[in-house]
């Protein structure tokens, strides 16, 4: 593939320049801290106490050159991932933009559900869930065919900030005042053929479904079209985004461990349960005082992420289109008609899960999950096969963790197809 480097990195920015050039892997953070790290490591804290730990750190590790890859390539080529992707062949292309299609309906839909889920801790009265998710979905819409998303954004970066600073919080307090157990009981093992469609949810959305790296890659040319970015700067940017997700899963890790571990408390099944019991767990630690603040702090940031996957999603399923159709321009009515079906496919789901967030959240993680190593095989393929400039290219170091986390991941999916269909 023919290379063309379109930013220059001869001269070094700056720490204060490099904080300000933040910008598309903090919105990937804001995308990941929805279902995997409020719910999958909340849940694996209560269930397994500290034993899942090494597991998710090590789903971050794996999955981290897959991610990486949305950057190197972009900033290598000029060219977003899909862009990539129509490069090697429509085949490839195809199979994305399918992919595509599926995953942004199933996690709009799961996320959807849980705004909505948070937005009945502020009504007085009962609305249905569908009601409340087509109230959410709506609000989401007018803001993204306003034009207000990069306002929007500002605001989610505060919410994720306040939110990482209230969760540490609350894990410093149940660390130095721990609840005495109400259950004297051993924790089961997460070790077992028994727990693998837990483990399988966990890790789907661990830290977050890998084709976000295409929204991340779309994200960052549009950010180059407003602003000087660097290699040096989008590699910060994508590395402060990434590793700080991976910590705050575990942190939720901690907030359950420490909480509910032992307690004898199980995770409601219901959508309105399950958000006001994970407002509960806050004020419970932080004290009664936090309640509505936390509820607030959480519904705008799953808010965010609500709004970053439909606008995400709809942006690549679209550039997916126009690259198959050959057209040379995006128009703005394809993405705009994008983001109606994908937001009209989510709450088609919503109306026949509406009694149960949890059931919605396991299958959106079990199919992120399942076409995870598909993803990560087009990453891998499209970075390896593209030449880049030194400082982006895959070493040795990386191809290495690349192959081990493709072994990884095929070899675990094969695990959990053994196990759900022909054990």
């Amino acid at each position: 593939m023919e290379n063309a480097v379109p930013y220059s990195s001869e001269q070094r920015l700056s720490l204060p320049q490099l904080l300000r050039s933040l910008g598309p892997g903090i919105m990937m953070a804001a995308a990941a801290v929805g279902g995997s790290h409020l719910v999958a490591s909340t849940k694996a804290g209560a269930i397994y106490g500290w034993q899942l730990a090494i597991l998710i750190l090590l789903v971050n590790l794996f999955k981290y050159p897959f991610f990486k890859a949305g950057v190197q390539y972009t900033m290598g080529t000029g060219d977003s991932l899909v862009e990539g992707y129509a490069k090697m062949g429509k085949p490839y292309l195809w199979i994305f933009a399918v992919l595509a299609v599926f995953s942004g309906i199933v996690n709009t839909a799961a996320l959807l559900m849980f705004s909505a889920s948070l937005l009945s801790y502020f009504i007085p009265f009962e609305l249905s869930l569908p009601v409340l998710s087509g109230i959410v979905l709506a609000t989401c819409l007018i803001i993204l065919f306003a034009g207000h998303y990069r306002a929007l954004d500002t605001l989610s970066k505060v919410i994720m900030a306040v939110l990482t600073i209230a969760t540490l919080l609350a894990v410093v307090i149940a660390a130095a005042n721990p609840a005495p157990a109400t259950v004297v009981a051993e924790a089961p093992s997460p070790w077992t053929l028994a727990a693998i469609g837990f483990l399988v949810v966990t890790m789907g959305w661990m830290p977050a479904p890998i084709e976000i790296s295409s929204l991340t890659s779309v994200w960052l040319k549009s950010q180059c079209r407003h602003q000087r970015v660097t290699p040096q700067s989008a590699l910060f940017d994508f590395n402060v985004g990434y590793i700080g997700t991976a910590i705050l899963a575990i942190v939720f890790l901690a907030l359950g461990a420490l909480v509910l571990h032992g307690s004898g408390v199980e995770l409601s099944k219901s959508g309105v349960g399950f958000s006001h019991q994970l407002v509960g767990l806050y004020a419970s630690t932080i004290g009664e005082w936090s309640r509505y603040l936390i509820a607030v702090i959480a519904f705008f940031c799953i808010f965010g992420s609500t709004i970053t996957v439909i606008d995400g999603y709809s942006r690549v399923i679209a550039e997916s289109q126009r690259l198959l159709k050959e057209q040379p321009e995006q128009s703005p009515k394809v993405l705009q008609g994008w983001m109606i079906l994908v937001s009209a496919a989510a709450l088609a789901i919503i109306m026949f899960f509406a009694s149960a967030l949890m059931p919605l959240l396991n299958f959106a993680m079990i199919m992120a999950f399942m076409t995870t190593p598909v993803f990560a095989l087009l990453n891998y393929i499209l970075v390896t096969r593209t030449e880049l400039p030194q400082e982006l290219k895959v070493g040795p170091k990386l191809k290495a963790l690349s192959i081990l986390g493709l072994i990884y991941l095929f070899g675990f999916l094969a695990l959990f197809i053994w196990w759900q269909w022909l054990m």
